[in-house]
């Protein structure tokens, strides 16, 4: 097949998250399989218009919002190149529909419904007009077309948020993370939160925690893995005992996830969070909040701990380090081993050949 895989950055973009590497992860093994793929994208400061990466092509156009008229553009001056395009919804997605041909199978790839997001970060009319476009403006586009959600959660969210009627089928992500194995467990509690810092990750929870948690553990000690808007204004308060990284590469960041005792997601929702997969993979729990996405990657009591929504942090991971013992790791790593790239880009692969696939979310 000559397949398009539109989003809205790729993984080397500095805002990229698990959106870009599910994203990429999936157009690797696309070409891995022997078709072709064209990675459709914004453009980042000192990105290149174009280039060619693992045999898929990418092309790179436009910014934040211009990313978006600019696709369709060039999409439609190419509608007859593409069999399938998987239209990643990053909080709205592409509606590639009007511009293709209508025998051309098109994919609505969903991670997490941003609704109660938008407002978070843009100013209340453009969230206004965000929540429109995210629902009923694709709810009618996308409706005579399958999506895809990465989680339960997602799925839910779609049907009771968006009112979205139309055949979701769930493709969740992958784990592929380095694993050192010579890394030896902190002596003192440690704690580990990785990811993009933006808003809605609500990381500042965690640093309000710090001082309460190290009242009762003087040595704790915090590492922070991730780059993003925040960065700077989370620096600037950092309590003592916490690191702030920034981006590491992949062996770097197994070393220091590998270290904690806990890794802690202060997030407002999610589509799963696979930080919270990486780190099962290397044998570390997660405290989180019961919200979507997280409430499917966290099995409570098994992987780590789900909290109310509400509760103090602080509390919450002061209770699973109490409870702390070697059966997490042992979980944890039998969890994450369920989930494969692999496995998610042939269950794609089907769905784009039009093929039925199993229903159940619990052969994951």
């Amino acid at each position: 097949m000559k397949i398009a895989v539109v989003n809205w950055r790729d993984p080397w973009h500095p805002l990229a998250g698990g959106a870009e590497t599910f994203a990429w992860e999936m157009a690797r093994r696309f070409v891995g399989a022997g078709h072709q793929v064209c990675f459709v994208t914004a453009r980042a400061p000192g990105q290149g218009r174009g280039e060619s990466v693992d045999g898929v092509r990418i092309v790179r156009m436009g910014g934040v919002f211009t990313v978006y008229p600019l696709v369709l553009c060039w999409l439609l001056l190419r509608r007859g190149r593409f069999d399938v395009v998987l239209d990643c919804q990053n909080g709205i997605p592409f509606f590639t529909p009007w511009v293709v041909r209508r025998r051309t199978r098109v994919l609505c790839v969903v991670h997490h419904v941003h609704d109660r997001q938008f407002g978070l970060h843009l100013p209340r009319w453009l969230a206004a007009f965000g929540r429109f476009l995210e629902g009923p403006a694709a709810r009618w586009t996308y409706r005579r077309h399958a999506s895809v959600a990465v989680s339960p959660s997602t799925v839910r969210a779609m049907r009771e948020r968006l009112g979205w009627d139309g055949p979701v089928h769930i493709v969740p992500n992958g784990v592929s993370i380095a694993r050192p194995g010579d890394v030896v467990k902190s002596p003192a509690p440690r704690l580990v939160c990785l990811g993009r810092l933006v808003a809605h990750k609500r990381v500042h929870l965690l640093l309000d925690a710090v001082a309460e948690l190290r009242e009762r553990w003087p040595d704790l000690a915090v590492d922070i893995i991730g780059r993003g808007p925040e960065e700077e204004r989370l620096r600037a308060r950092l309590p003592e005992g916490v690191t702030l990284h920034g981006y590491l590469p992949e062996e770097e960041k197994a070393r220091v996830v590998e270290r904690a005792w806990v890794h802690v997601s202060a997030s407002q929702g999610e589509g799963w969070g696979l930080s919270v997969l990486e780190s099962a993979a290397l044998g570390v729990p997660t405290v989180a909040f019961d919200v979507d996405g997280l409430r499917d990657a966290v099995r409570h009591g098994e992987t780590g701990w789900l909290l109310p929504e509400g509760t103090e942090l602080a509390k919450g991971v002061a209770a699973a380090l109490t409870e702390l013992d070697q059966t997490y790791a042992v979980k944890c790593r039998a969890w994450a081993d369920r989930f494969s790239w692999d496995r998610s880009a042939q269950r794609l692969t089907a769905l784009m050949l039009g093929q039925d696939v199993e229903p159940g979310w619990e052969a994951w």
